[in-house]
Order: structure tokens, then sequence, then C-alpha cells
């Protein structure tokens, strides 16, 4: 059985190379009509004939990268990506003033999710995301349970509004001063008193009209990302901002879309559900020092799926490091041999 969440293993950090498998192109690719106009891009690598994942990408509104691809034993894996709707390579793009994103929820991803799984004649798969993409990916396996072999998380939220209310105000505690620039993105008259006013109000500003205003506030948004972000050991220094202009006026739209409305899920619903996660093995990989998305949620979803085990990585945070990637190729190499996972070796 999996280890008891209340005895989280660590990991100090390692001295060896990055644990990933060299890069491999798709065998296979394609735009798959959802509707609403809709066209969802996903690709395949890896065996045909090997086992299915599935990459879930976070944000919202990320779209999905060529580096997920490694962390998959191209000779095991049957290895699909996609990029939810109005991003990525996914079309009508949200970077576009004229998408409309009333038809882009997480009820219509989780559709998505499941039409992509038919066309590719997939009966079950792995999930395997973090960040947004855990949202997304216990959002569809407390959905469909039947169609998901197991479950691997780098980076685990849930999208509650409390979660919400930390990000873009609880943080601020350590970053006044960049909260304080943050908030003054906004017209004072629109700011109101709480956190969801605020992103409420950043929402509306992506959506404004006149060009000028949606530039400022994405590039406002962005800058209060790379601040939560910016103690942390590994990745780039500005991971939101350093982003291609249109990637990141999609994913600031995006991000602020579904921020202002919770998910479009009932405050603590995921957690609540977790019991329909029962049978479904899962590895829950967290970084010590994620300020963006805390530790405490992968501790209180570990304590109610008895079948998941939290592995705690002490040298990361939201951007994940070595460690981390380790941890999670460790964790999809024993799944992919039908082997319960062990903690990845180091050194």
């Amino acid at each position: 059985m999996p280890q008891s969440p209340s005895r989280p293993q660590t990991e100090p950090q390692p001295q060896s190379p990055d644990p990933l498998y060299p890069p491999t192109d798709p065998y296979d690719h394609g735009m798959l009509d959802v509707g609403d106009g809709n066209l969802v891009h996903w690709e395949v690598c890896g065996n045909p004939r090997g086992k299915p994942a599935l990459v879930v990408h976070g944000g919202p509104g990320s779209g999905t990268g060529p580096h997920s691809r490694r962390l998959f034993d191209p000779e095991r894996y049957r290895t699909v990506l996609f990029d939810q709707r109005n991003c990525g390579r996914s079309t009508p793009h949200a970077s576009d003033p004229a998408a409309d994103l009333r038809h882009n929820t997480t009820d219509h991803l989780i559709a998505d999710m499941e039409r992509l799984r038919i066309h590719l004649g997939i009966d079950r798969w792995l999930l395997f995301g973090g960040s947004w993409g855990s949202t997304l990916i216990l959002a569809y396996a407390e959905r469909h349970p039947e169609r998901v072999s197991e479950i691997v998380i780098s980076g685990v939220t849930t999208t509650r509004r409390s979660e919400i209310d930390w990000l873009y105000g609880g943080a601020g505690q350590i970053f006044p001063e960049e909260w304080d620039r943050f908030r003054a993105g906004v017209p004072e008259a629109e700011r109101g008193e709480r956190t969801a006013d605020l992103v409420a109000a950043y929402a509306r500003l992506t959506e404004h009209p006149d060009p000028a205003v949606r530039e400022r506030a994405t590039a406002d948004w962005c800058a209060w990302e790379d601040a939560v972000l910016s103690m942390e050991p590994h990745g780039s220094a500005h991971p939101y901002g350093d982003r291609d202009p249109a990637a990141r006026r999609a994913v600031v739209r995006i991000c602020a879309h579904y921020f202002s409305h919770g998910a479009w899920l009932d405050e603590g619903a995921l957690l609540r559900d977790a019991g329909r996660l029962a049978g479904i093995p899962g590895v829950l990989v967290h970084g010590r020092f994620d300020l963006g998305a805390p530790l405490g949620t992968a501790w209180e979803l570990a304590r109610l799926w008895p079948d998941a085990r939290l592995v705690v990585i002490e040298d990361a945070g939201h951007k994940g490091s070595a460690a981390e990637r380790r941890e999670v190729r460790s964790a999809l190499d024993a799944f992919a041999n039908g082997d319960e996972p062990r903690q990845a070796e180091t050194g």
C-alpha cells in the first residue's frame, strides 16, 4: 500500500544530471473539433502500443511544451499532450481579443479530455500534470474514475477560493511592495475590499477594448506572479514575464477568467470528493518552498486519498528542480512497469 501522508518522504538536492529522457518528436497530431468554434491541438509521441498517458498542462492557459515528453520512457509510454482551449496551438487563441472565452470552463475542459480519449481509442490512461493541471486532473478523475489508471502530480492545487485568495492577496504579506504595485494596476474605484474583487477587476481589464489597457494589465499580472516565485532556487527568474507576448496575453487572460470564477467549482469540492479516487494509485510530488501553491493542500489531499503517496522535495518550489523531476520520472517508470512507485535514488 502507498505510504501514509503522515510521514512524507523528503529528498536532498541531487548532484547527478537532470533525469530526463532524450527529446522525442510526435508520431501523430491533429486538431480536435470540440464544439463552440474551438479546435484543440493534440499530439502523441512514444510507443503506439505503449501505456497510454495524458499530460495536463498548467496555467490555466500555459499550453503544453516538448519538455513534458521527456519525463516518459518513449519505449514504454504512448504519451498524449494537448493544448487546452484558447492557448498553445489550439484555436481561437486567447491573445486575440475577439476570442470568446464563454465556452472555456472546467466542465468544458473535462469534456474535451473525454472527447480526446475516445478519439484516440484509449480505454484508460495515466494522468500527469501540475499546478492548474493538477486541479483539472482531479476534477476529471473524480468525474471519470473508471478512465484513470494512475495519477502523478507535481505541484498540487485544487483552485479553492482560499488558494486564490492566498496567491493574489495573502502572499502580499511576504512581498508587500510588489503586491502594492499589483493592486495599483487596478483603478482605485474597482479594487474592492476582497482579493476576489481584485482578480475580477483584472479579468475585466484583460477584456478591455483598449489594447494599451490590456497590455498593462498583462504586464502587472506577470510581474506579480514572478514576484511570488522569486525566492525559489531553480528555474527562470521571470517565468511569466519572459514568455512570448501572445502566450503571455493568453495565459493572463485565461487565468483571470478562471480564477475570477473560482474555476466554476464548489469551494473545496475536489477535496470533499477525494473518496472517488479510491483504487487509483497516485504520487503527489510537492516542493517545500512553493509559495504559489503552499504544501498544505497537497497534505490535505494525501490524507483524504489513501492510494496516494506524498513526496516533499526539500530544494524545490513551484518551478520544480532536478530532484522533483527525478521523483516524477521514478513514479512514471514504476507505473510503466506495473510496480509500486518508490522514492527515487539520489547521488
